[in-house]
């Protein structure tokens, strides 16, 4: 973890300052999420490629994004010392750990095509490997399951490098392919996040309805306590098993669903189109035309760093810890900052060769941040069935808060390992 007035991404360093830094780390897993941080469980309903709200359509030369990021980033509150290489501010200037390597100003040429080339590569991989797991002989085995989150995986790098460096591609295809990656996405994303789900919820229920712990002896407050909580759990008992039944109901439904929506989705014309497109991609990447796209092609580094600068917004802009209890109007920032995080992550992959080590943590907990505020949802939705018992109706609503500490927790943690912390101070 570096020092927070280290910045995220920056510039490569020049040839002087090379040897300096500990070198670029593999790529990082996905998520979690949401799908483990990387295995990342998708968010049903949304690609998790899908441009975060607010972004518009750039013109030709302009990378898309949030209206307020547009054009060069000015100084963040409460972010000294996280700014541009060789700017001359006390904390810039000196490249961060894994920031190495390069002697010059990466290329969509030298680095964006080749990388795309390769998620192509590893998408269609994926996709044979579905195909093979998905016969009739090995249906719902384990093995399609990891490619389908594969096939995700590669579906999700693409669209993000396409929504981050869309001027330096040839706009009009880079726009249309993304949004068919998004649609894609979110169709086969949303059978393994319901399982996930699924799962999460019935554990959370077995343990708070699961036997006490024996009170101390010779201590008659203890004791009270403890038959306190005993009669609590005999009373989330009754309606425990209840509501673990109710919950698989409607989960393992809307599962199938999904898995039904999914294979309908692979076998549309759709989806052949999307292939093509991706097989395509895999030999060869459209250029911009024009002067203009031919000028923006030439450096990464300016759409990379206004994907930077928007985490860092988004982060800054993030509710404090003290404001009081939880509130689920908030959600909404943390899923932005999610997003925006993932998106930097897949920049940094194009223009520095790698994921940034430093960010696994961070991304893990917002995956987990998304994944307890999904699964508070589902309990709160079901706790809203018609004619269920008190019994049901109170286990749900146990349920329901301890989701929502789960989401309080995850907040927590993201602001624990969030490596710039300077970030985090913006009033």
């Amino acid at each position: 973890m570096r020092r927070p007035d280290q910045q995220t991404t920056t510039r490569p360093a020049p040839e002087a300052t090379l040897g300096t830094g500990n070198g670029t780390g593999p790529a990082g897993p996905d998520a979690a999420p949401g799908t483990g941080p990387a295995a990342q469980s998708g968010d049903p309903g949304a690609g998790p490629d899908t441009p975060p709200a607010g972004a518009r359509s750039a013109g030709p030369g302009e990378p898309s994004g949030p209206p307020a990021a547009t054009g060069t980033p000015a100084a963040l509150p409460g972010t000294a010392g996280i700014g541009t290489a060789g700017t001359g501010t006390a904390g810039t200037g000196t490249a961060g750990a894994g920031f190495t390597g390069f002697t010059g100003e990466p290329t969509a040429e030298g680095a964006l095509a080749p990388y795309l080339r390769g998620q192509a590569a590893e998408f269609l991989r994926s996709l044979r490997l579905h195909h093979e797991y998905s016969a009739p002989a090995d249906a719902g085995g384990h093995g399609a399951a990891e490619a389908a989150r594969a096939l995700r995986r590669a579906a999700r790098r693409i669209g993000g490098s396409l929504h981050t460096f869309r001027a330096a591609l040839d706009p009009h295809w880079a726009d249309q392919l993304r949004g068919e990656l998004a649609w894609l996405t979110g169709i086969l994303a949303r059978e393994h996040a319901y399982a996930n789900r699924l799962a999460r919820l019935v554990d959370a229920l077995h343990l708070l309805s699961g036997p006490t712990l024996p009170a101390a002896r010779g201590a008659r407050a203890a004791g009270e306590a403890a038959g306190a909580d005993a009669q609590g759990r005999a009373a989330l008992g009754v309606g425990a098993a209840r509501a673990a039944a109710l919950l698989e109901r409607r989960l393992t439904l809307a599962r199938t669903r999904s898995h039904s929506a999914a294979l309908q989705a692979l076998g549309s014309s759709r989806f052949h189109a999307i292939a093509d497109a991706v097989a395509l991609l895999a030999s060869e990447v459209p250029a911009p035309s024009g002067h203009a796209g031919r000028a923006a092609a030439a450096s990464l580094l300016e759409p990379a760093e206004l994907a930077e600068q928007r985490l860092l917004t988004a982060v800054a802009a993030l509710p404090p810890d003290d404001t009081g209890p939880y509130n689920e109007a908030q959600d909404a920032a943390w899923h932005q900052a999610r997003l925006l995080l993932r998106l930097h992550r897949y920049a940094h992959e194009v223009v520095l060769g790698g994921a940034d080590p430093g960010l696994t943590a961070p991304g893990h907990a917002l995956d987990l941040h998304r994944d307890a505020v999904e699964a508070a949802g589902a309990a709160a939705a079901a706790a809203r069935t018609p004619r269920i018992a008190p019994a049901t109706a109170y286990a749900l609503g146990v349920l329901h808060a301890d989701q929502r500490h789960g989401v309080e927790s995850a907040r927590a943690a993201f602001r624990e390992t969030w490596p710039y912390a300077t970030a985090l101070a913006a009033p």
